[in-house]
């Protein structure tokens, strides 16, 4: 076992790149970002990337908030809203749950 990041970018070296159908992200959220990144090299055109956590109990839409991981959060939901290379859609579902469909 290793870190994360680690592990994911272990799997590109060995030629896995774009032949997984899923990824799953729940992990430290000051580093979401950088998994979601190897985990869209990982994942085949058409495979879905899920996200947990993503509404953060509604600690986003507090501004007084401002510890690391919410900040990660809000910095990421941003990002992917703007990533041409998926189809997005957030679930409203406990935590919040992101689906990211990977584009061809």
């Amino acid at each position: 076992m290793a870190p994360v990041i680690e592990t994911l970018e272990y799997l590109l070296e060995q030629d896995q790149a774009a032949i997984f159908d899923f990824a799953f992200i729940d992990a430290d959220k000051e580093n979401y970002y950088s998994y979601y990144e190897v985990a869209l090299k990982l994942v085949r055109p058409g495979g879905l990337i899920a996200i947990d956590n993503v509404l953060w109990s509604g600690r986003l839409i507090q501004p007084e908030i401002q510890d690391s991981a919410t900040i990660a959060i809000r910095e990421f939901n941003s990002k992917l809203a703007q990533d041409d290379r998926i189809d997005l859609s957030l679930i409203a579902l406990a935590d919040g749950l992101t689906l990211a469909r990977k584009r061809n």
